[in-house]
């Protein structure tokens, strides 16, 4: 979860907080947060251990800080655009479109339409899901919020 959720690499990093906590890797969230709510003084210290081997661990393999991370997702973004636009497939398009289509159509389902006790549950992890699919097509489409941010500060040096 933490992988597909967070920056890159953010799954090892769980991984290596369960491992110094005693937990299995495929922790809930819950599991380690009654379990850092009891730690004690020498576990914390363990989870910095941990964090600064974790660190160290990166470092070796080229990965020195987020900007390099940053920049892996950034050449992984890169790729993917450049690949539709060297084959001129149309499946990302349809796809962001029908999700679109579909997320906004659920949102006003939502707002507007009375929905069965028993169906707001469900119909609230599809809409949950459909958003997050969105955000991302939009971070495909039109860049993640850095990126935008940079290409507006090297927009306004060139003056245009």
């Amino acid at each position: 979860m933490a992988t597909a959720l967070g920056r890159p690499l953010a799954g090892a990093a769980v991984v290596t907080i369960t491992e110094a906590l005693g937990l299995r890797a495929d922790a809930t969230d819950a599991e380690i947060a009654k379990k850092l709510a009891t730690a004690s003084p020498d576990t914390f210290l363990q989870l910095k251990k941990s964090a600064q081997e974790f660190a160290a661990r990166m470092a070796e393999l080229g990965f020195k800080n987020d900007a390099d991370l940053e920049k892996i997702a950034a050449d992984d973004r890169a790729s993917a655009r450049q690949r539709e636009v060297d084959r001129q497939d149309w499946t990302p398009r349809v796809m962001a479109f029908l999700v679109t289509s579909g997320f906004f159509s659920m949102l006003a389902i939502m707002v507007f339409a009375v929905i069965p006790e028993g169906s707001r549950e469900p119909l609230y992890i599809l809409l949950g899901s459909l958003g997050t699919a969105w955000t991302q097509i939009i971070a495909y489409y039109f860049g993640s919020t850095a990126g935008g941010q940079k290409k507006s500060e090297l927009l306004a040096k060139t003056g245009k």
